[in-house]
């Protein structure tokens, strides 16, 4: 027997569940789709837990809007449903006299982007409020922050829930089809299968998006890109933190550079790196703690290698692979023929979880596009 509703989301991660919220406080009848035992449990669980304040991505890309607009409303939506959070700001680092002209060029991005608070500070001024920090001068950004992602997602899912909405763990898409009369979907649940028929479908699918939009569209469709794995590790610190702020370097090739976390019960943690995966496995190289040494001192000089432990590591979905240049978010809406709706987000990762009620508020508005 198919069952039938009206929008069905495919994913609950951050992005799905935030999408999943604002269709369902609309008025829409909503069911989220999830494979794992548990909501959020892969790019939205193993990340750094900030909230961006919109600095490094190019003027006028859905990054950096997003993450802008995210921003905001994610402080608000915290404040409002006692989400912890906290504004801890950051400082981006130009070690030394070579990266400043680097580091000019990321405040003047920052403030196109709409980023108004970013403060310059030179050498003297960054010891006093980072001591342990060496710096040619550095960034303050204060409306960067950390919050408590799950409990983040616990809220979005009451308010779906609340709305009527209903999430589905160990509820793993499988394949579907684009009829006249509606979008046909087959979930798996453990070994027995079942059918549902949507009038509009949300693929936020993260890691599996592209996969879910071949399985939807076929292998040939207009607008599916390749998607590439990029594996970020990250080891704790153990024997004290002596930050206030999170410490950034400067952007790499692929990230944002093994920067210093604080995490909201004041531990210290570092990373991510960046390693290119041709499968997603979430196993820690210890042995990368070399690399992470090498980094961190540069910045921090008193870091003792020996206190580095590794934590855990994430897999970010990325639509452009290790020599291309960086893609923005690809959140379209496929050609389905009349009465029906199906938007896909490709290449959701950072700033992801500070943009997602943005994107989820970009989402409804193409679906009311109708």
């Amino acid at each position: 027997m198919t069952e039938t509703v009206d929008t069905v989301v495919i994913g609950a991660g951050v992005v799905g569940l935030a999408v999943a919220r604002a269709l369902a406080t609309a008025g829409r009848e909503v069911v989220v789709i999830e494979k794992n035992d548990q909501i959020g449990e892969e790019t939205s669980s193993r990340n750094s837990e900030v909230v961006h304040a919109g600095i490094y991505y190019p003027t006028s890309s859905l990054k950096a809007r997003l993450c802008v607009r995210g921003k905001t409303m994610l402080y608000a939506y915290c404040a409002e449903k006692g989400v912890t959070v906290a504004r801890c700001g950051k400082l981006i680092v130009a070690v030394d006299a070579t990266q400043l002209e680097r580091l000019r060029s990321l405040a003047r991005q920052g403030q196109a982007n709409g980023v108004l608070d970013l403060e310059w500070l030179d050498a003297d001024a960054c010891a006093r409020i980072e001591p342990e920090v060496e710096a040619a001068a550095a960034l303050l950004s204060p409306s960067t922050g950390i919050l408590d992602v799950h409990g983040f997602m616990l809220a979005l899912r009451a308010d779906i829930e609340n709305a009527g909405g209903l999430v589905v763990t160990n509820a793993g898409f499988e394949r579907g089809s684009i009829d006249g009369d509606g979008i046909r979907l087959v979930v798996a649940s453990g070994p027995s299968h079942s059918e549902l028929k949507a009038v509009r479908v949300v693929n936020a699918g993260g890691l599996h998006a592209v996969r879910v939009a071949r399985r939807l569209q076929g292998d040939a469709a207009v607008g599916i890109p390749e998607i590439h794995y990029a594996k970020g590790h990250y080891f704790a610190y153990r024997g004290g933190n002596p930050f206030t702020h999170l410490i950034y370097p400067l952007p790499v090739a692929g990230g944002l550079g093994i920067h210093a976390t604080l995490d909201l019960s004041g531990g210290l943690r570092f990373g991510p790196d960046v390693e290119w995966v041709d499968s997603i496995d979430y196993r820690v190289d210890a042995t990368r703690a070399a690399e992470f040494y090498e980094s961190i001192r540069r910045y921090w000089p008193g870091v003792v290698r020996e206190r580095l432990e590794p934590s855990y590591a994430g897999i970010r979905p990325k639509i452009a692979g290790p020599a291309e240049p960086a893609r923005d978010f690809a959140i379209t809406r496929a050609a389905t023929g009349k009465g029906t709706a199906l938007v896909h987000l490709f290449g959701i990762e950072s700033p992801g979880l500070t943009a997602s009620l943005a994107i989820a508020e970009h989402v409804a508005a193409l679906l009311r596009d109708e």
